[in-house]
């Protein structure tokens, strides 16, 4: 009978996926109880796309044991083969750092601080048993899979501490940056360095800050390097993120509460910013909220539109310009597209993955939140991108 169940749902998402954007990664149903979460890809050296994204909802054991799925394709995204499963991993990043390949993100919801190493691109990977072996901080983190990057002979990674004083959404992260020397080995506890942690304060943006999460590690014009973190307000839908400083020594994080919170597009959701030294400008792709969109739903918190994402560009990491709708659906209520993770691929092209809310012949996701699928998405020529 399960059998019979799993053969029908392929089935349906093979007639009915075919409607939903891009290339079906995964796809789980409504009726699980088990929503896809946490998008991640990277490219391995011999070329192999990599994917995974996490399990959350009712019937998920994402409090306790988590599972994460690996996928591969081998035809540069057209076609994905599911290699692995994950137990104990959630919230997590795929990347690949001088010729190795790792997962980095958290045991369990609000869980610790690990990352694992594969040695055969995926297929298996190391269990983080102790500080030398991937479990770098223990107790309660959060994070999303957000950009590492090398900067000053560091690797650099964006944290969130979900330790604070009152244990609710928003108010119990803090801000923090993860650091390590390029050359020491990532699987030890010893070698990363943390900055202190930025607690919720109550009082900023007039009383109506709810909190920050899923920031971003990046470099400004001028060197410096900040942590761009999403940032809730559910009093406007005028996004926003924050702009925490961190020192060149990984170990001071700063924020001035007049200058630091800054207009960006889609600022209320999970966003990802890279640097093209081609262009010279920065890029995201974001959940922006368009005029009209806006017009028909004020007063609706902005963190609950994702129904269109969008690529961005900026010289200064401040100001940003719209360069292309690339995803987008009328209904804000049942789809979404959302928690994109997305790499430069070749001279040209940007690669995505975004956790897709969408009609599947089956009554369609819980809602735009609660995923029903993963899809994988190509920008050709993105810098010709033009609104």
């Amino acid at each position: 009978m399960k059998k019979y169940a799993l053969f029908l749902c392929l089935f349906l998402y093979q007639m009915v996926g075919a409607q939903v954007p891009g290339s079906v990664v995964a796809y789980s149903p409504a009726s699980s109880g088990l929503y896809i979460g946490s998008p991640s890809v990277c490219i391995l050296p011999n070329g192999d796309y990599l994917a995974s994204h996490d399990l959350f909802g009712p019937k998920s054991n994402e409090f306790e044991k988590p599972i994460s799925k690996i996928y591969r394709s081998q035809d540069k995204g057209k076609t994905w083969t599911h290699i692995a499963d994950i137990n104990g991993q959630f919230w997590s990043k795929l990347f690949v750092h001088e010729k190795g390949l790792y997962f980095m993100g958290t045991s369990k919801h609000h869980g610790n601080t690990i990352i694992r190493k594969s040695t055969d691109n995926g297929n298996t990977w190391s269990e983080p048993t102790d500080a030398e072996n991937g479990l770098l901080l223990a107790g309660e983190y959060h994070c999303a899979p957000m950009p590492l990057i090398e900067h000053d002979g560091k690797l650099w990674r964006a944290m969130e501490d979900a330790m604070g004083p009152i244990k609710k959404w928003g108010k119990r992260y803090g801000a923090f940056m993860m650091s390590i020397p390029l050359g020491a080995d990532p699987m030890k506890a010893t070698n990363w360095t943390s900055s202190n942690v930025l607690r919720h304060d109550s009082t900023l943006l007039g009383g109506n800050f709810g909190g920050w999460i899923e920031g971003n590690a990046v470099v400004d014009p001028n060197g410096q390097l900040w942590d761009v973190l999403r940032v809730d307000d559910k009093s406007t839908l005028e996004e926003k993120a924050a702009f925490v400083k961190i020192s060149a020594d990984g170990k001071t994080a700063t924020f001035d509460r007049d200058a630091d919170f800054v207009k960006f597009p889609g600022g209320s959701k999970k966003f990802s910013i890279r640097y093209d030294s081609k262009s010279k400008l920065y890029w995201t792709i974001t959940n922006y909220i368009p005029d009209e969109i806006k017009a028909a739903n004020k007063g609706r918190n902005p963190a609950s539109i994702r129904n269109t994402q969008a690529l961005f560009s900026s010289k200064d990491l401040r100001n940003w310009d719209l360069r292309k709708i690339l995803l987008q659906h009328p209904d804000i209520i049942k789809h979404g597209f959302q928690y994109v993770d997305w790499l430069f691929e070749g001279k040209n092209n940007i690669i995505f993955l975004s956790r897709t809310a969408y009609e599947d012949g089956q009554g369609g996701a819980h809602n735009n939140h609660d995923a029903n699928y993963m899809t994988f998405h190509r920008i050709k020529k993105f810098r010709k991108s033009k609104p």
